[in-house]
């Protein structure tokens, strides 16, 4: 078995689990205990998960996700910043992708530009949208309860049938070596390929959530412009060298 496939292997059970023995996973996956150990040392390493006794554990909970009412509530005025920077990307008569998120979503009342057309996943961006007067498709597929996201098979084969000039996507962490993830990996599917069906990606993220790491990878830092309040002093030359920065300011 190839080294990946252990990884995705010990983090799908992490995922389903919690916490798993080392026992359990070199008799699950078929491997030695050296090689196991090894293995959970890796992932360590990489921020996906937390060695202890006898076993591993999730870190910070990465594969549990904030509804949206929890994220509603959090750093409101970065995220206002980011949606007006965001909302003035968008050009007349283009069609854009505006995923699922708060962020995205606080987009939408700055959306200036004529004859758009916006493709999302997000049940309360449809609402938004048609109040706002703007022609709009939601997606087809799986609701998710907790955020109000379509995800799922169904919401893949729906995406196939539209091209984007832009996509605007919500991350939960941006990291320099791990880039974009977010908790639930079917929701990364969905962000991902609608990544590969624009022209221009942005991802749109507070400050709060760099360097920060969640279970599933969504890009690389250098596939997408990332929007942001402010990057920390430190970390702004490095991050510049990997991807374009449009930064704003709360204060």
């Amino acid at each position: 078995m190839l080294t990946e496939e252990r990884y995705n292997l010990i983090l799908e059970r992490l995922q389903s689990q919690g916490v798993v023995k080392l026992q359990e996973l070199v008799e699950a996956i078929g491997a030695s205990e050296s090689t196991i150990r090894r293995d959970l040392v890796d992932l360590e390493s990489r921020h996906l998960l937390k060695r202890i006794h006898g076993g591993a554990s999730l870190l910070n909970q990465r594969s549990q996700e904030p509804g949206m009412d929890e994220k509603t509530s959090k750093n409101i005025q970065e995220k206002d910043v980011i949606a007006r920077l965001a909302a003035r990307e968008i050009r007349d008569n283009e069609c854009i992708y505006l995923d699922a998120g708060t962020t995205t979503l606080a987009m939408i009342s700055y959306i200036e530009a004529e004859n758009v057309t916006v493709v999302t996943n997000g049940l309360s961006h449809v609402e938004a949208l048609v109040n706002q007067r703007i022609r709009s498709y939601l997606l087809g597929g799986m609701m998710k309860i907790h955020t109000k996201a379509v995800i799922g098979s169904i919401a893949l084969q729906n995406m196939d049938n539209f091209r984007f000039d832009r996509c605007f996507l919500g991350t939960n962490g941006v990291d320099l070596e791990l880039g974009y993830t977010t908790p639930d990996p079917e929701e990364a599917l969905i962000k991902r390929r609608a990544h590969q069906l624009s022209g221009q990606t942005y991802v749109l993220a507070d400050s709060s959530k760099i360097g920060e790491v969640t279970f599933a990878k969504l890009l690389d830092l250098n596939e997408a412009t990332l929007i942001t309040d402010s990057v920390p002093p430190h970390l702004r030359k490095t991050i510049a060298h990997k991807t374009k920065i449009i930064e704003g300011s709360a204060s």
